[in-house]
């Protein structure tokens, strides 16, 4: 049971690393040097292998590329390209303490937490050594299902600039009204920290985001399940179909028998009234002879019966002949509405 256990503990912590984790470099654009790294042949950037980042010699420099084709066969494909390092003295070497490098650079790496999974950032720079994100002093990633900190050196990030202390009301300024929206933006500027504590105000955007992002996942798992409830739609109407066809086949067995019985009694209907008026011809009023023989005459077939009791019967498998028929329409009619409405719903 504890072999079980652990089994499975581990396949969901595989299969929640996976989804941040870059299988493969598929990508075929061609790579664009920029300020950061210099093309050397051709003005064009060359790929790199992932297992060589790890250990570029000094002066080289790795950009790894996110390119977004919806209408591709592939909507995010990604590429690693390698050039001469050019001028990085505007970036923030991050580092991530206890990390393997080489996993840095086969997984998605966010600006702050929180973010939804796609957004990713797209250039992201390797040396060897550290990582450089253009516009970030510090990063988040997630290494083995764990989410991990790229911090960079504080005497490298970009100072703050001090925001002047905000001024104390007097007692003159009228007091805030719940509906004045100048007085709403002031309770939200509370939990922003202006005095230059970065990590404070990063903390409690971070506990913002968490919140968000926690509502989010719960209100998708509440509301966001249309993909699934489609599908399963799909798979019973697919079933409701198969059972209507399935009961229209049988109703129109049922409809063919009562149409053989109906054709059987038709033909012995047939040689009595042929019988009927051969006999009365000779009569003196053949009509009345007609009526007669029809209401009392008796026939010996399978059983002895009056040509009336011959019509009530044929009638009868008439009426059966009908209903069978109706009921097969209906069935091939479900049967026919259902496999559309599931069609529609796996297409969609």
């Amino acid at each position: 049971m504890k072999r079980f256990l652990v089994a499975f503990c581990l396949s969901i912590a595989t299969a929640f690393a996976g989804s941040y984790d870059i299988e493969e470099f598929t990508a075929t654009d061609a790579g664009t040097p920029d300020e950061y790294i210099t093309a050397e042949f051709g003005g064009q950037l060359k790929t790199a292998p992932a297992d060589e980042v790890s250990s570029l010699q000094d002066g080289r420099l790795v950009v790894r590329q996110k390119f977004t084709d919806p209408f591709g066969e592939t909507p995010t494909a990604y590429q690693l390209y390698q050039g001469g390092k050019g001028d990085l003295s505007g970036l923030v070497a991050l580092t991530a303490e206890g990390v393997d490098y080489s996993k840095l650079v086969t997984t998605r790496i966010y600006a702050r937490r929180g973010m939804p999974i796609e957004e990713d950032v797209e250039k992201v720079y390797f040396d060897g050594k550290a990582v450089y994100v253009p516009g970030l002093s510090s990063a988040i990633a997630f290494v083995d299902g764990s989410m991990v900190q790229l911090k960079g050196d504080e005497s490298a990030a970009p100072a703050e600039e001090e925001a002047p202390a905000p001024e104390v009301a007097s007692s003159e300024e009228e007091e805030c009204d719940e509906y004045d929206p100048d007085c709403e933006d002031e309770e939200e500027d509370e939990d922003i920290d202006v005095k230059g504590d970065l990590d404070e105000s990063n903390s409690r955007a971070d506990e913002r985001d968490y919140a968000i992002s926690d509502a989010s996942e719960n209100a998708t798992d509440r509301f966001g399940i249309a993909d699934e409830v489609r599908f399963w739609t799909a798979v019973g109407l697919s079933a409701l179909a198969v059972t209507g066809a399935v009961v229209g086949v049988m109703q129109q067995m049922e409809a063919n028998k009562a149409k053989d019985a109906y054709d059987d009694l038709d033909e012995v209907h047939s040689g009595i009234m042929a019988g009927i008026t051969s006999a009365c011809a000779a009569d003196k009023e053949p009509a009345a002879c007609e009526v007669a023989m029809k209401q009392y005459a008796t026939y010996n077939t399978t059983e002895k019966y009056t040509l009336a009791d011959l019509e009530a019967r044929m009638d009868t498998n008439k009426k059966t002949q009908d209903s069978y028929t109706f009921a097969r329409n209906l069935w091939f009619g479900v049967t026919a509405v259902s496999l559309t409405a599931a069609i529609v719903l796996f297409v969609w």
